[in-house]
């Protein structure tokens, strides 16, 4: 049976959508919910995209805006256990490395998940979270710099 189009965009964006969610928000109904809810809107827009690179920043400009909304609209606990998100790591021998970045600040968590794990540039990042690139390239410094402490030398980045 062939896929329609709406199956084939949510196989090739939903964990990209999730992940991005999940490093904004730090739980995982919550970011399936926003994932839910991105794709609704993408759906329902009727949006006509340039290439895949506008498409895929589409989605994730929609992710953060519903991260946002969900700050603002109730009082949200930022906690969550490393054992709840460990069924979406790769590699489950370095959860460690995943739970210093799960406790950078959501300036710095953001940035390096979109840098380090989606490819993005910083000039890119700049764009889809509505903040300078320099401002970018701080926050990725500043953010390693935490790693480094939280990890030690050997995993610095």
């Amino acid at each position: 049976m062939e896929k329609t189009h709406m199956e084939e965009i949510y196989e090739k964006y939903s964990d990209t959508v999730f992940h991005t969610a999940f490093a904004c928000v730090k739980h995982v109904a919550e970011a399936e919910d926003i994932t839910s809810e991105v794709f609704i809107k993408y759906f329902t827009c009727g949006k006509k995209f340039d290439d895949e690179n506008h498409e895929k920043a589409w989605l994730l400009r929609v992710t953060i805006n519903k991260c946002k909304d969900l700050f603002r609209s109730f009082s949200f606990k930022n906690r969550v256990s490393i054992e709840e998100y460990q069924p979406y790591c790769v590699i489950q021998d370095e959860s460690y490395v995943l739970e210093a970045v799960m406790n950078l600040p959501k300036k710095y968590r953001i940035p390096i998940h979109l840098f380090y794990f989606e490819g993005y540039t910083t000039e890119e990042i700049g764009k889809i979270t509505k903040t300078n690139g320099r401002t970018v390239r701080t926050r990725l410094s500043r953010a390693r710099a935490l790693l480094k402490k939280s990890l030690g030398e050997e995993f610095y980045i």
